[in-house]
């Protein structure tokens, strides 16, 4: 079938590769028409540590989705995480070149190529440069300054990079696959786009995707995004103790957390027993869910302490007046919302993706919060990758420049 109205969201995870497929109807509204979904196997705290694995699992997820759908994928928004990331806050400032001192598009261009001139190691990335606000000789909060008077503007901007060698690797994993890469973006970034409210992002709110690896952190106020950070624990850790303290494998405690897990062992109401199978040939034994909470609660308190030290760090952390939204499989733990407010100190509840039709039910859910935010995303940027402000462009240009020298050299192989 046509793919050229479809839009493709890939979650690369450490415990799972998601893969949802948007269809654009005639309103222009996103209908969810394929969902796929396969264990990662391959990846550490976000980052690729096997390419075959990799390669194989994002096949299968995309392979699931395209059954459901009856598309033929042939390029994807993938999702980034690790914590390899790194963010800063930069500003640029420059002189009104426009005719009458009306600011245009070119201005735009130089005041962002200003405040991204940042030093960086040979090693890193930049993946989005994200305007957070323009001031126009002294007038600030101004978001789109095109065609206002001014002899002086300036720029504050988010940027955002990564590790150029494992952004690479996910890439290269992804051709590999058998699909192009429109554009990687952060995945907190994505997740964003499809769970906060505009109101949400003017009054202030942090974003916090819990992973199977890590856990992302993004922090908006007056609508722009001001900081992001990635820290090292994520649901696989929570797995990780309850395999250990259970004396389990890691897909039972996986399994025994999801249907039985409680982040606060006070809400327990009544005693109740759970069945845990014996490995290596050992009889099967029963334990009390309180034991289960004892060991899930101080994993996730250390998560949300550690988290908000981070937050702390931002300027705009007083800000918060919408306080946190969760997303991320092992958001769905039971009681976390209220062991997060206890820890943060703030409203906080679990994020459910907005979608406008198709497969709502099966996406409902903060499992596919990256996927379907990385469908926003494509959709909000596809038509804009030649602006200046645009977030993927540098890593686009990048590939555009790299295409072209493949190009060049296959030609002078066949010279």
């Amino acid at each position: 079938m046509h793919t050229d109205d479809i839009i493709v969201g890939l979650d690369i995870g450490t415990t799972k590769i998601a893969a949802v497929i948007g269809k654009l109807d005639e309103k222009g509204q996103i209908n969810v028409v394929g969902v796929g979904h396969h264990p990662s196997q391959g990846l550490r705290r976000g980052v690729v540590i096997d390419i075959r694995k990799t390669v194989q699992s994002i096949q299968k997820a995309v392979a699931q989705a395209e059954l459901l759908s009856g598309y033929k994928v042939e390029e994807v928004y993938a999702g980034i995480a690790g914590d390899h990331i790194r963010s800063i806050n930069s500003k640029g400032v420059v002189a009104v070149n426009g005719k009458d001192n009306i600011i245009t598009e070119d201005d735009v261009e130089r005041v962002i190529n200003a405040a991204k001139a940042i030093a960086l190691p040979m090693d890193r990335e930049i993946l989005h440069v994200l305007p957070q606000e323009y001031i126009v000789d002294d007038q600030d909060g101004i978001k789109d300054p095109i065609g206002i008077a001014g002899t002086r503007l300036e720029a504050e901007v988010h940027i955002v990079t990564a590790a150029a060698a494992s952004a690479q690797n996910i890439v290269n994993c992804i051709v590999e696959a058998g699909y192009d890469v429109a554009d990687i973006v952060l995945e907190p970034y994505a997740s964003s786009l499809a769970v906060l409210s505009d109101d949400e992002r003017d009054l202030g709110v942090a974003i916090m995707d819990i992973g199977g690896g890590t856990t992302d952190i993004a922090m908006f106020y007056g609508g722009s995004i001001h900081f992001t950070s990635v820290i090292g624990l994520g649901g696989q850790h929570v797995t990780g103790d309850l395999s250990q303290g259970l004396r389990t494998t890691m897909y039972q405690a996986e399994e025994i957390k999801k249907k039985y897990g409680i982040a606060m062992e006070s809400m327990l109401e009544e005693e109740e027993l759970i069945k845990v199978d014996g490995i290596g040939g050992r009889a099967p034994r029963e334990i009390s869910r309180s034991v289960l909470a004892a060991i899930i609660e101080p994993r996730m308190e250390e998560m949300f302490s550690v988290a908000l030290r981070e937050m702390e760090r931002s300027s705009v952390f007083d800000m918060m007046g919408a306080g946190v939204v969760l997303s991320g499989g092992a958001s769905m733990l039971k009681g976390i919302e209220d062991l997060a407010e206890n820890i943060l100190g703030m409203p906080v509840q679990v994020g459910i993706p907005k979608v406008d039709g198709g497969l709502v039910e099966t996406v409902r859910t903060p499992i596919y919060s990256t996927a379907v935010g990385l469908i926003y995303y494509g959709l909000r940027y596809a038509d804009e990758i030649d602006t200046p402000d645009t977030p993927g462009l540098q890593w686009v240009i990048k590939r555009l420049r790299k295409i072209v020298s493949n190009v060049w050299n296959k030609a002078g192989e066949m010279i």
